[in-house]
């Protein structure tokens, strides 16, 4: 039987199938059935203890341990992308880092074991999107996602699009929600004579060809045609994002920085890719996984674009960093984004974060159309968000 790690997958040859769960403590077993923009339908797409079955998905009870989880793949609605396993234990005051590493396991009906997949590297989560399985043209695969969420069942489901009713809607933010952003008012100066003519404003940065041999260090606001010199168009770029971990340890556990692009068509965020979508429908964006401690040389997080491949109706790509766990930017060291040429592996550009921002989210670039070229410009605002959806409200206005 295979055993897969994090971000692996396997072909499933048989429509039904079922997901069980070893775990040294209670804990409860639920489902997602989620687009492919990685949402829920409404609330039936949610399978869970009080609401056991739903479109090609049911739980059912086992005698020692958390519920079944069958899945008839044959039976899942055309517009359901995948379904995600959840483990939630019981004691929401516990973490998974209390106990040995959840196990979960496929089988298919008759009880035949296909694969197994050992969640390791959760500590302060009390939830868990083990695996999910999910859709690839006309087949089904399984993927082991291990993404663990500290901050409770809730939390997860939120970004799934199921409503809650265990708290109230917030009310709307106020103004001050974004404070690096907010414009202050400019108060009416007393009649005067008539002001000087005001200096001309800062004339535009250049725009540069990008070369291998000379990497561009990107600041804030400064923007880069992309493609290099002699005017050839970049096709395939590589975003890459680095993080060094905290030494000697953190309150709240390790930082979990997360890379997304955010897709827009007229203003309007169409797609995400991101730790739970990690490719676009059309396949022109790539994420590479979820790296959840910033642990490692290079590159910690990469998403591809096929620039030639986007579609025409997408006319900017926001990238994003969010901190999952909360953890501010000023307890974060060395944190950069930089533009590779994936057909010759070169860096071209590198932006690097400045440390002492008391934000959890990061605007670090937008790529945007200029009639039939791309460019890039570095932003590097921060806002306070832990995931692609709650950022979204903060970035329109760096279209």
């Amino acid at each position: 039987m295979p055993s897969l790690t994090k971000g692996q997958n396997g072909p499933l040859s048989t429509s039904q199938i079922v997901v069980t769960v070893d775990l040294a403590t209670a804990a409860d077993v639920s489902a997602l059935l989620v687009t492919d923009r990685g949402v829920v339908r409404s609330d039936d797409d949610f399978v869970f203890y009080n609401q056991p079955t739903g479109p090609g998905v049911s739980l059912q009870p086992a005698p020692n341990g958390p519920a079944r989880l069958h899945i008839s793949t044959n039976q899942i609605p055309a517009d359901i992308d995948a379904v995600r396993a959840v483990i939630t234990l019981d004691d929401t005051t516990s973490t998974f880092g209390r106990f040995a590493p959840p196990v979960a396991r496929v089988t298919d009906a008759g009880g035949r074991e296909l694969f197994d997949f050992t969640v390791t590297g959760l500590t302060t989560e009390s939830v868990v999107i083990a695996l999910e399985v999910y859709r690839r043209n006309q087949d089904w695969k399984v993927r082991a996602v291990g993404q663990g969420y500290a901050g409770g069942f809730a939390d997860l489901v939120r970004d799934h699009g199921v409503s809650v009713d265990e708290e109230p809607t917030p009310a709307p933010a106020p103004a001050q929600t974004a404070p690096a952003y907010s414009k202050p008012s400019t108060p009416t100066p007393p009649a005067a004579p008539a002001a000087p003519t005001p200096p001309p404003p800062p004339a535009r940065p250049s725009e540069i060809n990008l070369s291998k041999d000379r990497p561009v260090s990107l600041t804030k606001g400064q923007k880069v045609t992309l493609r290099k010199e002699g005017g050839v168009q970049l096709t395939n770029i590589q975003m890459g994002l680095g993080w060094d971990p905290v030494r000697g340890g953190l309150r709240g556990g390790s930082i979990d920085l997360d890379a997304s692009v955010l897709m827009f068509s007229g203003g309007k965020c169409v797609e995400t890719v991101y730790y739970g979508h990690l490719n676009s429908k059309d396949r022109s964006i790539l994420h590479s996984g979820d790296n959840l401690t910033g642990a490692g040389d290079g590159d910690d997080e990469v998403i591809r674009v096929a620039l030639q491949s986007v579609p025409p109706h997408i006319d900017a790509l926001m990238f994003i960093v969010t901190s999952y766990r909360g953890h501010t930017f000023e307890k974060i060291d060395n944190a950069y984004c930089r533009l590779v040429d994936e057909t010759t592996s070169a860096e071209l550009a590198r932006y690097t974060l400045k440390g002492g921002m008391p934000f959890t989210a990061i605007a670090m670039a937008v790529i945007s159309r200029d009639g039939a070229e791309w460019k890039l410009r570095a932003i590097g605002d921060g806002f306070n968000a832990k995931t692609p959806k709650k950022a979204l409200p903060h970035v329109g206005q760096y279209l």
